[in-house]
């Protein structure tokens, strides 16, 4: 039998390093898996339930492993429920490969069965390259560039096949005019920027006695630079959520999480600088960031396209990260002052605070006490995954990241969803490491329980199984609902936010997975203990209290007066809403834990 293109798809990909694959398979695909499928194994195929469950695998697998992330799917709907976890990958930067199935050549533009325009559908995700291949020949130029493409822009590329040719034998390019002839291969290069520049930068944070750092993803791969660096300027340092892994919660001026799941150290980090050096953060909401005209800025990013984006920076500097800040710390001047001192005591008095929060009376149990007593029970190489909506928050403020820690979501797209795919990808990326996700009822309803069947499916084949997912079950889209009442006013709309219970743990134990069940706090410490000893994957559900409020790091007044006017106007849980943010609000000022 002669080499098909789907054969040559999968030895070309596997020729530029890709050894896994996530999706679903159609008739719209099925050359490529036959080839897969003759390939024995020369590319893992993982079968997700959904195909936006995996790309948002493919997107998790880039960022955890740092490797192309490549997902396939088949024509019309498959390709089409790629596209949600496509935009995560491309909003959070990371380099991923969609391959998808169309209809037969001859059939195009005849309003066939399943035949979507898919080069238009994705030419906005995949806007840096997306082409539909027409002939044998066409086909390694495509692979060559779309993987290249992806990597070197760090963004998604797509690759779409007509059925029958995928089925077609390959052909090598003529030797002729109109042919192109490409090769294998991308080494990233080294950016540094030019030494003018570097002094210059030197010379605005040398001047500074107020220094602030913002790391964000950019930052991942310059723990040791950054913590250098902060070090030189006596600066605290802020962590944009993409960034909580840069630097461990365990250094006194770490200030953790910035933004409306941020902390008040951080705010109060952004408020009261002079100076502020940003580092691999797209950051967006800037009424976080210093007022203009209060801090000098510079900005150290790979990507031109980020700078001076959320504050106007006074110097830019594209380059590497960890690269860059090598280069610039030989010309900077060691600094020593109180400007630390003031930052690590409210980063002390912080964690105190969210001591007392995390054990205020809830009913029945207070979310921020699931991650609280979760993270000192933390393996050291532990890689966490969490989702959008509430659980966000105690994810952000209440775990502390140590050295050696991966954690990640869904972060410029903020999509609800991607808890579970990440954690699986996770795995796949590092089956000997144990993952630990953090989700909400609502996210497990829309589609994560679906993937722990995936979980069931595969956990067998990992190294080390241990591997939780803990629900936060409240029976409300928490995190919506408290914007409802914050930032519109609004009392709870029942019909939009109220979701029915489903026993997750249950669930769990139905497809084979252990599951386990707290309802009261006195039982969570030791829930947490089982569940990371356990040797098969857990499902932990956590009945939280829904009314405790994940209060911003600083109060506004139209907030406040928000909240007073979703309660005047009659909110459903209005008794439970002043009971949660009365306790949490006394528990700042009233000493002891109860």
């Amino acid at each position: 039998m002669s080499e098909t293109v789907g054969d040559f798809l999968v030895s070309r990909l596997h020729a530029w390093g890709v050894r896994k694959m996530f999706g679903y398979p159609g008739d719209g695909i099925n050359g490529v898996f036959g080839a897969l499928n003759r390939a024995e194994g020369a590319i893992e195929f993982i079968q997700a339930r959904h195909e936006e469950m995996a790309a948002f695998m493919a997107c998790a697998y880039a960022k955890f492993s740092g490797e192309l992330g490549v997902c396939i799917a088949t024509s019309g709907p498959g390709a089409t429920h790629l596209v949600t976890g496509l935009y995560d990958a491309r909003m959070d930067h990371q380099p991923v490969l969609a391959i998808v199935g169309q209809q037969a050549r001859a059939a195009l533009g005849g309003h066939y069965q399943q035949e979507v325009d898919l080069a238009a559908l994705l030419k906005d995700v995949a806007g840096d390259f997306v082409h539909q291949a027409a002939v044998p020949a066409q086909v390694r130029h495509l692979i060559d560039r779309a993987v290249r493409i992806a990597l070197a822009n760090r963004t998604v590329t797509a690759l779409i096949l007509p059925n029958d040719l995928q089925e077609m034998a390959y052909e090598e390019p003529a030797r002729a005019h109109g042919t192109v002839h490409s090769g294998i291969g991308y080494r990233p290069p080294l950016i540094v920027p030019n030494q003018d520049d570097l002094e210059a930068a030197a010379n605005i944070l040398n001047e500074g006695e107020r220094v602030a750092i913002l790391v964000g993803a950019g930052a991942l791969g310059a723990t040791a630079q950054v913590a250098a660096v902060a070090d030189r300027l006596d600066a605290g340092a802020a962590k944009a959520l993409l960034g909580k892994a840069v630097l461990s919660d365990t250094l006194p001026w770490v200030t953790g999480s910035i933004g409306l799941l941020g902390t008040e150290p951080s705010w109060n980090l952004m408020q009261e600088c002079d100076t502020l050096l940003m580092i691999g953060s797209g950051f967006p909401y800037s009424e976080f960031l210093p007022k203009e005209g209060q801090a000098r800025g510079v900005q150290i990013d790979i990507d031109a396209g980020m700078m001076s984006l959320r504050y106007p920076m006074e110097l830019n500097l594209i380059g590497d990260a960890a690269q860059t800040l090598s280069a610039l710390l030989p010309l900077l001047k060691q600094k020593k002052g109180k400007w630390r001192e003031q930052v690590e005591k409210g980063v002390g008095d912080w964690w105190q605070l969210l001591d007392k929060r995390a054990h205020a009376k809830a009913n029945p149990v207070n979310p921020q006490l699931v991650a609280w007593e979760l993270s000192s029970r933390l393996p050291d190489d532990v890689i966490l995954t969490c989702d959008s909506g509430s659980c966000a928050n105690w994810y952000a403020r209440d775990i502390k990241m140590k050295p050696g820690m991966m954690g990640s979501l869904s972060g410029g797209l903020a999509s609800m969803g991607a808890a579970v795919p990440y954690a699986i990808a996770a795995k796949f990326a590092h089956p000997d490491r144990p993952v630990v996700g953090l989700v909400g009822d609502g996210a497990m309803q829309m589609n994560n329980m679906a993937e722990l069947i995936t979980v069931a499916k595969y956990w067998k084949g990992w190294a080390d199984g241990r591997f939780v997912i803990c629900v936060y079950s409240n029976q409300d889209l928490n995190q919506v609902t408290w914007e409802q009442r914050v930032m519109e006013g609004d009392p709870k709309f029942i019909a939009s936010q109220d979701i029915p219970y489903v026993p997750y743990h249950r669930f769990a134990e139905l497809i084979g997975l252990k599951g386990l069940f707290v309802d009261r706090p006195e039982d969570l410490a030791a829930a947490w203990d089982e569940a990371l000893a356990s040797v098969s994957p857990v499902v932990l559900e956590v009945k939280t209290d829904p009314e405790v409020p994940p209060l911003p790091p600083h109060l506004t007044f139209a907030q406040v007066k928000n909240l007073t006017s979703a309660l005047v106007k009659g909110d459903p849980d209005e008794a439970g809403v002043i009971r949660g943010t009365v306790n949490q609000v006394l528990s700042a000022i009233l000493p002891g834990k109860d």
